[in-house]
């Protein structure tokens, strides 16, 4: 694991690194602003269209061959375009044509990577491993940002491709030498089991169902079917769309409302990444997070963000930022465990996919939608109003919830089967005609299950 994140923090530098590069050429090439988010929305686009297909992929091959070539084929793109920059043949049509290749790329990448780092630990550590990779997100953007400006500065943009070419190689060659912790992806023991006595434990335990491609369309169905992704999917997209894009709302309030200059953001924004840091240090001690959970986080989030919203002063606004930035970090920690961990381990490349549609579609649409908002409504109104949206939703989850309940709660009391009891599912919920074939359980002993609560990764992302 120390392996795998040392590689990961050199190649999220590296990503770093050539996107700065990639928005200074576009400048350039075309003096655009316009053509540069152009070029950002072409490398996105992949993953809004084939993102399916790529967890489709996950799911098909093997994970660490496929997380390699991955590897290896995005820094063969980084190297191609460090060529082509240093020998003057790198034209708008080619750039914008790479980084489409580079999102193609990333659409089968992003999931490996992601499952590859969480095979390492034993189930009950993924929401530290995916904490882990979270501070190494964080520390890499911005020691690759940093370091942009004095590779670009002294050898140019080819200079800083060239750079996150080698990051990837240096990734694709750590690959072989990680093995698979023996305990990777088998459920988390509850306490009642834990406390058996070792005989009983010493039961060679049955082997999970292997891996196996279904399609891509199935993956989307299970997704649908399963009520507490569909719930995490609307949370994480609200806050997406209405409660984190602190780089455009915070900036217009420090520089309107609060008379603040270009340093009191930076201010503003250092704080952010602080909490950041210390939000996934502290979820790094999540054990089984829920959809309950990610949804209390938001909610809290979103109270937070009303009072941001209101803030009088810079320096009101400063106190605030902190719990804002370490509520969203451990949220989206405990989301992203959930996400990866509650399907079955031969689902988990196609719900990755499912969820990288799903995050590219709110990621595009997102900045114009709150920027309409703000229009109408000013940094404050939107932030207030985004905080209320959020949480409002959240509470109305919350009571359906728990009505709905209730009433399965009466359904099982008269002996009537409840809403979505109708057909036989398997673990996890996986209807039954998506399982895999698995051998009987012997004479005696009970069918093993797949042991998931409402419990639980690009660079992330």
């Amino acid at each position: 694991m120390r392996l795998w994140s040392v590689a990961n923090l050199v190649s999220n530098a590296g990503t770093w690194m050539q996107l700065t590069a990639q928005n200074l050429l576009m400048l350039q090439l075309t003096g655009s602003a316009a053509a540069t988010g152009l070029s950002l929305s072409v490398q996105a686009a992949p993953g809004l269209l084939l993102g399916l297909i790529g967890g489709a992929a996950v799911d098909a091959w093997p994970r660490r061959l496929t997380a390699a070539a991955s590897q290896a084929l995005l820094a063969l793109v980084g190297l191609l375009t460090a060529a082509l920059v240093v020998t003057g043949h790198l034209t708008v049509p080619v750039l914008m044509a790479l980084a489409a290749v580079t999102g193609l790329i990333a659409t089968v990448d992003g999931p490996a990577c992601s499952l590859l780092g969480n095979d390492l630990v034993p189930v009950e550590d993924v929401p530290s491993s995916i904490a882990l990779g979270s501070v190494v997100s964080s520390v890499g953007r911005v020691g690759g940002t940093a370091l942009a400006g004095v590779v670009i500065g002294w050898w140019g943009p080819g200079a800083a491709y060239a750079a996150n070419g080698l990051s990837f190689l240096a990734v694709a060659a750590v690959i072989p030498f990680l093995r698979p912790h023996p305990a990777a992806g088998r459920p988390a023991r509850p306490a009642a089991a834990r406390s058996r006595p070792a005989a009983a434990r010493s039961r060679p335990a049955a082997a999970a169902p292997a891996r196996r491609g279904t399609g891509a369309r199935d993956g989307l169905a299970f997704f649908l079917r399963r009520p507490r992704l569909v719930a995490l999917a609307v949370v994480t997209a609200l806050s997406s769309v209405f409660g984190r894009n602190y780089g455009l709302t915070l900036a217009v309030l420090v520089t309107g409302p609060l008379a603040g200059g270009a340093g009191a953001f930076g201010t503003v924004s250092t704080v952010l990444a602080v909490g950041g840091v210390a939000g996934a240090v502290l979820a790094g001690r999540l054990r089984r997070p829920s959809v309950r959970l990610v949804g209390g986080l938001a909610a809290a989030g979103a109270v937070l963000q009303i009072a941001a919203g209101l803030s009088p002063q810079l320096w009101v606004l400063l106190l605030i930022v902190a719990p804002m930035a370490v509520v969203e970090s451990v949220s989206d920690t405990a989301g992203t465990t959930v996400l990866q961990t509650d399907p079955p381990a031969h689902m988990r490349g196609r719900v990755l996919g499912v969820w990288r549609t799903l995050s590219t579609g709110w990621s595009l649409i997102g900045p114009p939608l709150l920027g309409l908002l703000m229009q109408l409504a000013g940094a404050r109104g939107a932030l207030v109003a985004g905080g209320v949206l959020i949480a409002g939703a959240v509470g109305a989850g919350a009571v359906l919830r728990e009505r709905r309940a209730r009433r399965a709660q009466q359904a099982r009391t008269l002996g009537v089967p409840a809403d979505g009891e109708l057909e036989p599912t398997g673990p996890a919920g996986l209807p039954a005609h998506l399982l895999p074939a698995q051998r009987s359980a012997p004479a005696g002993r009970p069918a093993p299950v797949h042991e998931n609560a409402d419990t639980a990764c690009a660079p992330a992302a």
